[in-house]
């Protein structure tokens, strides 16, 4: 029976959050609070209306049981002039509030953040919101639906030929509310280098449709190995993009698998496993680009000797063969699968229920792993009140003391500066959590080896320089140091002794086996903070076996539920990279959490991420439900459970489409207004979500009837408003015209000699008062700096850095005569 580690590692103990709630991103506070921080969730007499979210399990809002675990209940009502004092008290005692409601909505209450930081200005308040808090969309209202289609990923969804497919699980809104962890630890952490007591405070703006645009399949970033560096940008032409052919799924005997052959080696495994007489045992086909070209004669061959074999069997004999695979599992069969219930990803929660029975159920246990343990579920989303008298016993000081009205500082920081990092990551995954770090100021130092290149840095046609290096590693530098031997590890040891930070997403067991695992780099300097990432984590019985995204995205069920739930086999989740920039985040996360902790307490520590088990907590709802009711979980394409009409309508011209959602039985009434069908509001058969989702078929007629006739943007403008959540599906090409883009600030240029063209580029994750954007350094070449880093932290000498590259322990740059410096 699993049982709920103690708390003391927990590396936000201490911290003390406030969420005002407005729906948005809910899953941000309770990330929070499973890293330890007190959340205290503030809900409106009566409670809020996410206590009614669907999807219930009798009577029992299962979503608000995900979002709202490991947090504490307390009501107020902020119309009332006592209950508004006890809530600045509450705000007195805080670090961090957390404000999701429509913007200006507090400000009319005169409790907006510019006022409450006026008085409290060590106080972090991060605002949540779908579009911002300034920009020409700051008005407008979404739901996961449009914000997939205003973000850029709805273009990329689904498959050549067919209408685009809103991706599955809440993937757009649940990674954002990572990201918006993310932002809120920098925010703390700045408040906690600026000041002995209390330090500066910020008034963070997150919007959500910037989030999107860079977290979940983001066009301006580091791309996959395949990609062979190209920018999505340059990879992504109209319409849906065809699968990437190298991650083929093949049918099986009981079903599919996933491989992804990329490097020589893995070829050579699968041209032994296919025997010695098929067609394509021609040395030439260790070149990736040479199997793309007959990708499908490749896979179709792949394809006759898998037929008479298992997922099972071929997953065991391509791990045992050295062949990158996974089933193609179901939600069902992740629950029960063998690895996963190893690592305790799934806990048990009992659920009481309407009549006091108790249904027991699973949920996912957590993100993330700090010093071996869980940082995750412990208990229940509150009962409504539950706390109060509770909370302010413990938070509210006696002090009566007047509030001070003081200017608001002038500070401009980066708040990781200082900081030292040594980045043994690669690809994406590896590539990002450096490059998040980096960004906010901190020293980071990519460090490298010829013999063992990063595979991020592979190109198509040999450059030095690709648009995804200069995207994933920009603002670090690179040292090229040689692991394998003595020496190079020993210099590795030397740079670790005047670090902070070691990052790496190689495969479990790397660093120890080099002798350079968390025994010997604590012993060295016990406030080093160490980062490993890997596709199913660091423990059980698959943790050696190779990863890579879309092998993840296979084996937690997301491959399976990314589909036309009409067409067998439409899985359409081949062109995304998800989880690997999202993992980035959650890797970054842990760390900074853990160097809060180290601020407390002195010491360093370990955090381990599975990248398989984000999909797994970001669908922790689901799975939840699925515990509870077998085979609720699956494909449900553009066809929304709950409302009606909400879905992907078509609009005049080629290949346009928009999303329009009704939230409720008023958007409802909104809506035909405005597309002049005042005839249906008496229809008292529409004037219900039930009765909407009964005549779904006629519902949506009507609401294509409206779009087929206008524009993608007419239809948003026109609909947004009335009040109605819509948005036209933005493509990638549109990004860098897109006005609420400009407004934001979301993109900037990024200049590297190595490259023919500038680069659009992602700025900074939110707006910030004493955060200024990211410095756009350019990304490094392979040991560009090894000269530079030897002397200036080792202080090593130029003649034992001549001596130490000559014995090949240490590598520095030497571009070819044709290409840039």
């Amino acid at each position: 029976m699993f049982e709920p580690s103690p708390s003391d590692h927990l590396p936000l103990l201490g911290l003390r959050v406030i969420e005002c709630s407005g729906a948005r991103l809910e899953g941000c506070g309770r990330m929070l609070a499973d890293l330890g921080a007190d959340v205290i969730l503030i809900e409106p007499p009566g409670g809020l209306a996410a206590r009614l979210e669907p999807p219930l399990h009798q009577g029992v809002s299962l979503a608000f049981e995900a979002h709202h675990a490991n947090k504490r209940s307390v009501v107020l009502d902020l119309m009332s002039s006592e209950d508004r004092q006890r809530f600045e008290r509450l705000l007195d005692c805080a670090d961090l509030l957390i404000e999701s409601l429509p913007p200006g909505k507090l400000d009319a209450m005169g409790l907006g953040p510019a006022a409450l930081r006026a008085t409290r200005p060590s106080l972090v308040v991060l605002s949540i919101s779908d579009y911002g808090q300034i920009g020409p969309r700051r008005d407008q209202v979404a739901t996961e639906a449009v914000l997939a289609a205003t973000s850029g990923c709805l273009c990329r969804s689904g498959l050549p030929g067919l209408p685009p497919l809103l991706p599955p699980a809440g993937l757009v809104t649940e990674s954002t509310a990572v990201q918006a962890v993310w932002v809120a630890l920098l925010g703390l952490w700045q408040r906690a280098q600026t000041g002995a007591c209390d330090g500066v405070g910020d008034w963070l703006d997150f919007s959500i449709h910037d989030g999107a645009s860079q977290v979940l399949d983001p066009p301006m970033g580091a791309t996959g190995s395949a990609s062979a560096g190209k920018s999505a940008l340059d990879s992504t032409p109209p319409g849906r993009p065809a699968a990437m052919p190298l991650y083929p799924i093949i049918p099986c005997k009981d079903g599919h698998v996933r491989i992804c052959v990329l490097n020589p080696r893995q070829w050579q495994a699968m041209s032994a496993w296919l025997g010695p007489d098929h067609a394509f045992t021609d040395p030439q086909y260790g070149n990736i680009g040479k199997r793309m070209a007959v990708a499908s004669a490749l896979n179709a061959r792949i394809g006759e000797l898998f037929a008479t074999f298992t997922a099972k069997e071929l997953v065991v004999e391509g791990q045992r063969r050295g062949v990158p695979i996974a089933a193609v599992a179901t939600p069902d069969q992740v629950l029960q699968d063998e690895h996963f219930n190893a690592r305790n990803a799934f806990v048990p929660v009992a659920i009481d229920t309407e009549g006091s029975t108790v249904a027991q159920g699973r949920i996912p246990s957590g993100y993330l792993e700090i010093d071996g343990q869980r940082a995750g579920w412990r208990r229940r989303a509150p009962a409504l009140n539950q706390d109060a008298a509770a909370v302010f016993a413990e938070w509210v000081a006696a002090s009566d003391a007047p509030r001070v009205a003081q200017p608001e500082p002038t500070l401009q920081r980066r708040p990781l500066q200082g900081i030292r990092v040594l980045d043994l990551g690669v690809i994406v995954a590896g590539a990002e959590a450096g490059r998040l770090l980096a960004d906010q100021g901190a020293e980071v130092i990519k460090i490298e080896n010829r013999a063992f290149a990063d595979g991020g840095r592979q190109s198509a046609i040999g450059d030095l320089m690709t648009p995804s290096i200069a995207q994933g590693q920009r603002n670090k530098q690179s040292m090229g140091v040689n692991l394998r031997s003595a020496a190079g590890r020993d210099i590795f040891k030397q740079l670790a002794a005047k670090s902070d930070v070691v990052l790496s997403n190689f495969k479990p067991g790397t660093l120890e086996s080099l002798g350079l695992g968390y025994d010997v780099l604590s012993a060295i300097n016990p406030r080093i903070v160490m980062m490993d990432s890997s596709a199913l984590g660091a423990t059980g019985p698959m943790s050696r076996s190779m990863g890579y995204g879309p092998l993840v995205r296979a084996a937690t069920g997301l491959t399976a539920l990314w589909s036309y739930p009409d067409l067998p086999g439409s899985f359409s989740d081949g062109v995304t990279i998800y989880p690997d920039h999202l993992a980035g985040r959650v890797a970054a996360i842990g760390v900074l959490a853990a160097l809060l902790r180290r601020e407390r307490t002195g010491r360093g520590g370990t955090v381990s991420v599975s990248q398989a088990e984000i999909f797994l907590n970001g669908a922790a709802t689901h799975y939840l439900r699925e515990s509870l009711q077998p085979g609720s979980f699956k494909p449900r394409g553009n066809v929304s459970e709950f409302r009606a009409p909400e879905s992907v309508y078509p609009c005049a011209g080629d290949d346009q489409w928009c999303v329009v959602s009704v939230r409720d039985d008023a958007d409802w009434q909104r809506l035909l207004a405005a597309i002049g069908r005042p005839d249906l509001a008496a229809d008292a058969d529409l004037s219900t979500t039930a009765g909407r989702l009964t005549r779904r078929a006629d519902v949506d007629a009507c609401v294509e009837a409206f779009t087929r006739a206008h524009s993608p943007r007419e239809v948003t403008q026109r609909l947004q408003a009335a009040g109605v959540p819509a948005g036209e599906m933005l493509r990638l090409s549109e990004f860098r015209d897109e006005a609420h883009f400009q407004a934001r600030g979301v993109i900037r240029t990024l200049e590297h000699t190595g490259l023919r063209t500038p680069l659009p580029t992602e700025n900074s994750p939110m707006r910030s008062l004493h955060i200024p954007d990211p410095a756009l350094r350019p990304a490094p070449y392979q040991a560009e700096h090894t000269r530079e880093v030897a002397a200036r932290v080792l202080g090593l000498s130029t003649e034992q850095i001549d001596a130490l590259i000559a014995s090949g322990d240490l590598e520095e740059f030497a571009p070819p005569a044709d290409q840039p410096a």
